[in-house]
């Protein structure tokens, strides 16, 4: 036996011994487990039984309020107990079968001997050696085994710098119990490990990184200081693998002060949410707050308007280019997502301040009881010097003490005692109870019939004006629809607010598109941040202090007026943007200049841009092919991973194309792979297709509203298909008539991008020109003409 033979062999024995003393603890947490939660039912079931409630005796209903107080504090410690050994036993769980992935032996400066420092995805410390058996990846000394190679190193605890040297960095493949591989490695991450677990098939579920962190990406994992992180990731760089790392490492690092609801995710679309969702729980962490952008414009306006959805913007942007009025929406789109629009809109906030400002009669049974003139005139009689929301604030006020005035006055309307008379049995009785209280009078029967008239006159009405008096204090009074649609009505009108600015010479027509589309209560994707802007600044932002960190993925769909208004919702967080500018496919991608305008909306010393120039996903005669297609392709760096070249097919005709794909899904069934994405251009594109191969291949469609992906072949547009990945993707139609405008260009790589292991391309006619200028060397060509 040689030396390394022998190292396996006790490499194996350590296994042994740890995974024999996770099931001894596994054992013990389950009796512990199933004991908490018998007691917890048991007081769940006893709550009540020893509590007299008497609340007419004041002592006796302190003493009962402090009895339940107790009960349920008691509770709530046992719940909390039970589920803290609950995530332990997940956590153990885990470990038993794999229960580290690394070793590093670290020697510690003034120490004679190393001492070996086994990671894992959790944490196991022996009581009975008082020993950590296996460290948190997260945990600080966890960090050499990502930075450093052998020899010197250093990292840093709470009690300050540690440095020492790194004598051995080991790696392992553990499955249930049993080393697979083992290799020392002099790099941060051998690349055996890495191409075992880029090689896998695609199961529709992002996986955790934790055995495969890379040294650029740990640092962003663990960035602490900086309150912009930038992170512009090549195509399969792993961009969101590490912000779902670093949402798992910034609970563990803040689990005293951070909990999941303080951390909020935007992702693309729901579908995205689902692919994720099993990241954090693999890692033993609750679920951050997911939500789309989209989502929160239509929790705020969906009341109002009927509010268009990106992907229908970006359907019309793909699919209507011949159409009169498309180079004003584009223009318009364009305009409205820039951060000197954000400008425009601040201009006339200013102005609205002096003049121009339009409310909305308050009326109550078809009578103005307040006019819109005299909210105006109202509003404009306060100190100018005052911001807008608080003259609001004051006007409301003043609106409440109005309407109460107005509701003694509306008691004795003729209306009011109609109402009186259909009041149920149980309003009569609330009146005669509280007469009773005020001792209006001693018997059973009401003989003051003036004062029960007027209480219940009093009911009748305080309940008909509660509504009011809601809306009031909701600042429904404020015409926001009317004051944005103001801001359109006259296309001069926005050179007398800002001289300098120069408008497009399409503005005019612009207007006329955005008054129309408000005329019929329907707002577009480009105008909904401007209009919740505009009604922030004239009622008062919704600011969240409660989330702490912001995760943006795919950011480079956000636009700048985007950026600068999360940074005004959500102004005690720290933000983690990611995205790949060579994937922009939104109108706002062709003109902003990266994320230039995001960096202008923070300060220096607190920003960090970052650049993932390593792509992990494809095997590398797949980025070789894609990285061909795109300015700065030159600078991925594609993994060595083997593979086939893609394939490009030209077909004649409708037909054959549909054959050829067919038979192409039965070829890549029989090899094994388990998602196959035949990707479209536009959703258009999607449906016929889906309805062209129903009956030749099982196939499922996906669409804006799909929140899950199965296993099997799935047909989808591009623009849902970002962020997620699959073994084999087919190209629909990669024609020239389908992909030949430079602005597709950016569409054509990221639909090409996402295969993982094959790519084919089918083209009904002449080859897109992407594909032309890319090197004959990366690709096979097949022509059947």
């Amino acid at each position: 036996m040689n030396k390394w033979e022998r190292e396996w062999k006790e490499e194996q024995q350590r296994v042994d011994h740890v995974v024999q003393k996770i099931s001894k603890r596994l054992s013990s947490l389950v009796q512990q487990t199933s004991t908490m939660r018998a007691d917890i039912v048991e007081i769940r079931n006893q709550f009540w039984e020893d509590i007299t409630v008497n609340v007419d005796d004041p002592i006796e209903a302190a003493e009962t309020y402090a009895s339940i107080k107790q009960q349920a504090e008691v509770l709530s410690e046992r719940e909390r107990s039970h589920r803290h050994v609950r995530n332990q036993l997940k956590t153990l769980s885990k470990l038993q079968h794999s229960p580290y992935f690394a070793r590093i032996d670290l020697k510690v400066e003034d120490e004679e001997e190393a001492e070996p420092i086994y990671m894992g995805v959790g944490s196991f410390f022996d009581e009975e050696s008082e020993t950590f058996l296996i460290y948190d990846w997260r945990a600080p000394i966890s960090s050499l085994y990502y930075d450093f190679s052998p020899g010197e190193v250093e990292y840093r605890t709470p009690e300050g710098l540690v440095k020492g040297v790194m004598e051995l960095k080991r790696q392992y493949l553990i499955r249930n119990g049993h080393i697979d591989s083992m290799f020392d490695t002099g790099i941060t991450i051998g690349d055996e490990m890495l191409r075992e677990a880029l090689g896998r098939r695609s199961d529709m579920q992002m996986k955790s990184i934790v055995a495969t962190i890379q040294k650029e990406q740990n640092q962003i994992i663990r960035d602490e200081r900086n309150r912009l992180l930038i992170v512009q990731g090549a195509a399969g760089s792993g961009k969101t693998s590490v912000a779902m790392q670093r949402v798992a490492y910034l609970l563990y690092r803040y689990r005293d002060t951070l909990r999941p609801e303080n951390i909020v995710l935007f992702s693309p679309n729901p579908l995205f949410n689902s692919y994720v969702a099993t990241v954090l729980p693999e890692l033993g962490e609750e679920n951050m707050r997911q939500t789309t952008f989209q989502e929160y414009l239509e929790s705020q306006l969906s009341k109002t308007f009927e509010v268009e959805d990106p992907f229908t913007q970006l359907e019309y942007i793909l699919t209507h280019e011949d159409n009169r009025s498309y180079a004003a929406r584009i223009a318009g789109i364009t305009i409205k997502s820039s951060l000197e629009f954000m400008d425009v809109i601040q201009s006339y906030v200013a102005f609205l301040g002096q003049q121009g400002l339009i409310f909305k009669d308050i009326r109550f049974r078809d009578e103005v009881l307040i006019s819109a003139e005299a909210i105006r005139e109202k509003f404009y009689s306060f100190d100018p010097a005052l911001r807008i929301p608080n003259r609001m604030r004051l006007v409301a006020e003043w609106l409440i003490e109005e309407l109460k005035e107005r509701e003694i006055q509306e008691r004795s309307k003729s209306w009011v005692e109609d109402e009186i008379e259909l009041l149920s049995k149980e309003d009569y009785l609330k009146v005669y109870k509280k007469l009773r209280r005020q001792k209006r009078f001693t018997d059973q029967s009401f003989d003051d019939f003036d004062r029960e008239k007027e209480m219940l006159s009093s009911m009748v009405v305080r309940k008909e004006f509660k509504p009011l008096l809601t809306k009031v204090n909701q600042f429904y009074f404020i015409d926001i629809p009317a004051i944005y649609r103001q801001l359109y009505t006259n296309p001069q009108f926005i050179f007398e607010l800002r001289p300098e600015w120069e408008v497009p010479s399409l503005w005019e027509e612009i207007c006329v598109q955005t008054v129309e589309k408000l005329k019929h209560f329907e707002l577009a994707y480009e105008d909904a941040t401007p209009y919740l802007y505009l009604k922030d600044c004239i009622e008062g932002f919704r600011i969240n202090t409660s989330v702490r960190h912001v995760f943006i993925d795919e950011a480079q769909d956000f636009s700048p007026f985007h950026f600068a208004f999360m940074k005004q919702i959500f102004p005690l967080s720290k933000l983690t943007v990611l995205g790949d500018l060579n994937q922009g496919l939104y109108a706002h991608n062709m003109t902003d200049d990266g994320f230039t305008s995001l960096l202008s909306l923070y300060d220096p010393e607190e920003t960090r841009v970052f650049k993932l120039n390593r792509s992990y996903r494809s095997t590398w005669p797949i980025t070789q092919f894609t990285r061909g297609m795109i300015p700065g392709g030159q600078d991925i760096e594609p993994f060595q991973r083997e593979g086939s070249k893609p394939m490009v097919t030209q077909v004649s005709d409708k037909q054959e194309l549909e054959r050829k794909v067919a038979d192409r899904i039965h070829h890549l069934q029989l090899a094994g792979h388990q998602t196959i994405a035949i990707i479209c251009k536009t959703a258009k594109e999607s449906k016929e297709v889906y309805t062209a191969l129903q009956g030749k291949v099982p196939l499922s469609f996906i669409h804006k509203e799909t929140t899950t992906l199965k296993k099997g072949v799935v047909v989808i547009p591009t623009y849902l298909a970002k962020g997620v990945e699959f073994d084999a993707v087919i190209i629909y139609n990669g024609s020239k008539s389908q992909y030949g405008r430079e602005s597709e260009r950016k569409l054509f790589y990221t639909s090409c991008t996402r295969a993982m292991h094959e790519l084919y391309i089918y083209s009904l006619g002449e080859i897109t020109p992407f594909i032309s200028e890319v090197s004959s060397d990366t690709y096979v060509l097949e022509r059947n003409l």
